[in-house]
């Protein structure tokens, strides 16, 4: 009989194949035990490992926080929720770099950024002036949901804990309650925090009767803890929603978020201010801006930001083969000094990038009309 394969340079993935072959080498049962037993110690090990990463990581992100002090206070639960956070050095995003939602921006700045700076030194005056627990961002997709939570954080130097829902939704009985009640626990620790759950209608829809029981069971607890936020005077945690469908949101879940912020397409005036953001400091020739403006009726912050790539890149994409060459080469000086003797963007470049846009949404409204039927 053939020798069974070296396992020890096998991947915990890879053990059921090893079976398969040794099966077909011959292994009596005893070594098929042997097997199912080194299946189970990697499974294991590789578990643990994924596991250890994801602690060494959230320590790193805390202690890059300056929240050294908090850590030894973290269970497992927690530490793997923290693996969540986004360092401020990787929010890019503040409110000048949104255009077109002046308004919003106002009312966040005076209804959440304001009263999460001075609940400390204001809470014992009042407890009104604890800043919203609950904000929902509502409106149609590429608007600008999430860039505006990340902007939030940002300007209230708060951190920002974007929650990943399949943590939540552990196969194993009693997991999720205690991820779910990591999540809250965290959160206080490490306060100002923002809890930002996207798409929030996909955990915490309308309750039915096609909700899986663990399911059921976490949003009941999500709520009974958000429920102790309300109760909490400090009030430095908010947990921050974006949908495109507000109304699949269960009527518990929007009473627990008291401040709703439509975060609509832009019109004419925004679109122009949303151009305006976008082409600063490029080099253009007779583009006309209110004319596009015009053109983009119906275009989400998203796909003027897509059109203006497009645009922008259309005189150097018709100039690949030599760019290419000169990347290859290394040639940075010759590249820079060839880019220089291109021909300036134009309006022309942003007709042609808005038909191919529209060849690209004509496509995907018939691509997702077949998958309907």
């Amino acid at each position: 009989m053939a020798d069974l394969k070296d396992q020890s340079s096998v991947a915990a993935a890879d053990y059921y194949q090893v079976i398969v072959d040794n099966v077909k080498l011959g292994m009596t049962h005893g070594f098929a035990v042997g097997i199912l037993i080194l299946v189970g110690l990697g499974i294991k090990i590789k578990f643990f490992g994924a596991k250890n990463k994801q602690k060494n990581k959230a320590k790193a992100l805390l202690s890059s926080l300056g929240l050294q002090s908090v850590i030894p206070t973290l269970n497992d639960y927690e530490l793997s929720i923290a693996s969540q956070l986004v360092k401020p050095s990787d929010i890019h995003v503040t409110f000048k770099d949104v255009a077109g939602l002046d308004a919003t921006v106002a009312t966040i700045k005076s209804n959440i950024i304001f009263p999460l700076l001075t609940y400390r030194f204001l809470k014992n005056k009042s407890r009104h002036f604890a800043p919203p627990k609950g904000v929902l961002l509502y409106g149609p997709p590429g608007c600008g949901k999430t860039l505006l939570a990340k902007a939030t954080a940002k300007e209230a130097n708060a951190r920002f804990l974007n929650l990943e829902i399949p943590t939540l939704t552990d196969k194993w009985y009693g997991e999720s309650q205690k991820f779910a009640l990591a999540v809250f626990t965290l959160a206080q620790k490490i306060q100002p925090c923002i809890i930002f759950i996207d798409e929030i209608d996909t955990f915490l829809r309308a309750r039915g009767t096609s909700d899986h029981e663990v399911t059921a069971m976490v949003k009941a607890q999500f709520m009974m803890l958000w429920d102790g936020l309300l109760s909490e005077e400090d009030g430095g945690v908010i947990v921050m929603g974006a949908t495109n469908r507000p109304f699949d949101v269960d009527e518990a879940i929007l009473r627990r978020m008291p401040t709703k912020l439509e975060v609509s397409k832009p019109d004419f005036a925004k679109r122009k201010a949303i151009l305006e953001l976008f082409l600063d400091g490029e080099v253009l020739v007779d583009v006309d801006l209110d004319k596009l403006a015009e053109r983009t009726d119906g275009s989400s912050g998203s796909d003027l930001k897509e059109l203006c790539r497009r645009g922008v890149s259309a005189p150097i994409r018709e100039a690949e083969g030599t760019v290419l060459g000169f990347v290859e080469k290394g040639d940075e000086e010759g590249l820079e000094e060839f880019l220089g003797s291109l021909r300036r963007v134009e309006f022309d470049d942003f007709e042609t990038a808005l038909k191919s846009m529209e060849n690209d949404n004509k496509w995907r409204s018939e691509h997702e009309h077949s998958h309907d039927h």
